[in-house]
């Protein structure tokens, strides 16, 4: 159904009725309106409706039918608050603080009482960015009133932006020094390590860590060995992270209550320190290292043919960067003269020393890529036949200088350097779980389930509506059909369509978690699945190895052993970590969610930081998305997106959306403005400090459906 929209517009409220049903459900806030999601499903809250309640928060609402005859919802109780503390301006209006939130998502101001010294205490001034501590929430007679926590800096900061994000999502810088120091005498002593009948010394294989240029932990290596008639033997080598850090230790309960390592836009808040992370664990070249080995044995089509598991003694011989990588796999050519930029001349650079490196080996490093390369996309179209779901994803990624401001903006999207090593990650975590699975054993596995019927559907209509599948694909995405659904994805890349088709599917999918009981994993078609790669920067990739490590000793030293080990390993003797690990399980999946919403923030407060400098300048791009907010555009130059409010769109008509299309036309004009639309924008304004990129629609041109 259409609404008519030019900044704020009169809209009629629901129409109530005595006696409605009152449900639970949890509120969220986002640019585009405020909803509840329930078991019965989501409802746009109505302006009015959402009172007091913040996102996050626990609710009872009672639904009614708006004007155009869908449901909308009334908050009638508040059952439980999510926010503790917020960030904001501070400001002094008469006897009283007054703490103005940055996060749009809360529409309250909080009150700082007189015979509060809290603001003294901090030396706190007006215009000062704090952290706030919640006293009490706003009601339907009182405002909220909140006490200062810290003062995070005045409004020129350079990193306050990153700092508001962390006071928002609670992270914090540095470790406690008890972790630190538990840490800090970890060595290596190779010798010790090999009196484990289970550890094997595999050191003189050619492995090489492939991670992103600006990578300083290297958990995981590969290596790639043939065997003859077409079969392979690929490795996956993963730090050994467990036989250093012990069950319930405080370097073991710090890392279990961060879950996971958060990267920032300008810095990483690790989950292990430095001296771990950073060191005795990573995967450094020409260090011998402690590591958990998964050997898989391929045939010539890529097919498993059967894997071994064990602890290992391994040295890798090459570090190398994804672009280094792409260029070495496209032969080292070189560009026609002038079409080649800075990043890539780089990239160039540290392919060709990495080739001249591994030369001195003995190593054709080129042509070992193109073979694992090889493998990958086998393995690729393997798991495209089984029923994977493969979404299209950017992740805009700014580098920084030294000071920490953005001089450049990168695209990450997968290349050939990424799937190579995401594939051998992913078999490897399928064979680990599936080991785990088949003996029938508590672990952290990662759960994806099926989406519900009822979001494809919406989707399944949406897409329909705008010509972008036809019925018959349809029925095959409301039945859950991982071929239809993967098809549907293929079809519309390089369409204006992608867009909305990944946003609409991928919001349909549910979210996989960590659970202690394998229930298979949807979008991968994968009948098992773990985390097994990742244990310096996961705590679930740890508690696979435990479990791991426990049964592996059990299995072929014997029960006396097995005991004896896991009393190191999980402090629970013989048994499995089935009593503590829902309780992991449910932290580990929560942490993951924060980690992930802070990192996309803090990106977006350096693109904003980015285009501070270059207000007034032109850019083109495509329209990502529409809502009640207005057109947002991604630039062909960075991949930044930005906003086009309804105000800045030219003009003073009105314009209708259509919701279920996703389409803005100009009630006088008849433009419209759809997804993939090309468009000419200028920008008009940023917000390092929330994030927020505008721009002014300066030429509007035409859809690439």
């Amino acid at each position: 159904m259409g609404r008519k929209s030019r900044g704020a517009g009169r809209r009629r409220g629901p129409t109530r009725s005595r006696g409605t049903a009152r449900i639970a459900g949890t509120v969220r806030v986002t640019d585009a309106g405020a909803f509840v999601e329930t078991a019965e499903g989501a409802f746009r809250l109505t302006q009015r409706g959402i009172r007091e309640a913040m996102n996050g928060d626990t609710v009872t609402v009672s639904l009614h039918r708006g004007p155009g005859g869908d449901k909308r919802a009334v908050v009638e109780s508040t059952l439980a608050r999510s926010t503790t503390t917020i960030v904001g301006t501070f400001d002094q209006t008469g006897p009283l603080g007054v703490v103005r939130p940055l996060d749009t998502r809360v529409r309250q101001d909080f009150f700082v009482l007189p015979t509060d010294s809290s603001p003294r205490d901090a030396g706190v001034s007006a215009g000062d960015i704090v952290s706030a501590r919640i006293v009490s929430y706003p009601s339907r007679y009182e405002s909220g009133v909140a006490t200062i926590e810290q003062r995070l800096g005045g409004p020129d900061a350079p990193d306050l932006g990153i700092r508001c994000i962390m006071a928002r999502y609670d992270l914090e810088d540095g470790y406690p020094a008890v972790a630190v120091e538990q840490a800090a005498p970890a060595t290596l002593d190779v010798d010790a390590a090999l009196e484990d009948p289970l550890r094997r010394d595999i050191r003189d294989r050619f492995l090489l860590t492939i991670d992103p240029i600006d990578a300083r932990d290297f958990d995981d290596a590969i290596s790639l060995e043939p065997l003859g008639e077409g079969r392979v033997r690929l490795g996956v080598h993963i730090a050994d992270v467990s036989h250093y850090v012990v069950w319930e230790s405080d370097l073991d309960l710090e890392a279990r209550r961060r879950s996971t390592s958060v990267y920032l836009a300008d810095r990483v808040l690790p989950m292990l320190p430095e001296a771990l992370s950073c060191d005795v664990c990573s995967l450094r070249p020409d260090r011998d290292r402690l590591a958990m080995t998964v050997d898989m044995e391929l045939d010539r089509r890529g097919r498993l043919l059967g894997f071994k598991v064990y602890p290992s003694v391994i040295r890798s011989r090459l570090r190398l960067d994804y672009e280094a990588v792409d260029t070495l796999l496209d032969e080292l050519r070189e560009p026609a003269e002038g079409f080649e930029d800075q990043a890539r001349t780089e990239a160039r650079a540290r392919a060709k020393a990495a080739f001249e490196r591994a030369c001195t080996m003995d190593v054709d490093l080129a042509g070992y890529l193109r073979a694992a390369d090889a493998v990958a996309q086998k393995r690729l179209a393997i798991r495209h036949a089984r029923g994977a779901i493969d979404f299209d994803t950017v992740e805009v990624h700014c580098l920084l200088d030294a000071a920490g401001l953005p001089e450049r903006i990168t695209c990450r999207e997968r290349t050939r350097a990424t799937s190579l090593v995401e594939e051998a990650m992913l078999l490897a975590n399928e064979c680990v779980a599936g080991w785990l699975a088949d003996r029938g054993l508590d672990a952290a596995y990662r759960v994806h389930e099926p989406p519900s019927p009822d979001d494809l559907a919406a989707a399944a209509k949406t897409l329909v509506g705008i010509g972008a599948i036809d019925r018959a694909r349809a029925a095959g995405i409301r039945a859950a059909d991982p071929a239809a659904i993967e098809a549907t994805l293929e079809e519309s890349r390089g369409t204006g369509w992608a867009p909305l088709v990944n946003a609409l599917l991928l919001r349909a999918m549910q979210r996989a978690v960590y659970r202690p009981h394998n229930l298979g994993h949807f979008a991968l078609g994968a009948p098992a699945y773990c985390h097994f790669t990742s244990p310096i920067r996961r705590y679930p990739d740890l508690l696979v190895h435990r479990e791991l490590k426990r049964a592996l000793a059990r299995e072929r030293l014997g029960a006396a052993a097995a005991r004896e080990r896991a009393a190191v390993l999980t402090g629970t003797g013989d048994s499995s970590l089935a009593h503590v690990l829902p309780q992991l399980c449910r932290h580990a999946s929560t942490r993951e969610r924060l980690a992930d919403a802070a990192a996309h923030a803090s990106q977006k407060v350096k693109v904003a930081q980015y285009y501070a400098k270059r207000i007034g300048e032109r850019f083109a791009g495509s329209v990502s998305w529409i809502d009640t907010m207005g057109a947002f555009v991604r630039l062909d130059e960075t991949g930044a997106e930005g906003l086009v409010r309804l105000s800045a769109l030219g003009g003073d008509e009105w314009w209708d959306l259509d919701e279920d299309l996703y389409v803005l036309q100009g009630a006088s004009s008849g433009r419209t403005i759809s997804l993939g639309t090309r468009v000419i924008v200028e920008v008009s304004g940023t917000d390092a400090v929330r994030g927020h990129l505008d721009f002014k629609l300066i030429h509007l041109g035409r859809a690439l459906h």
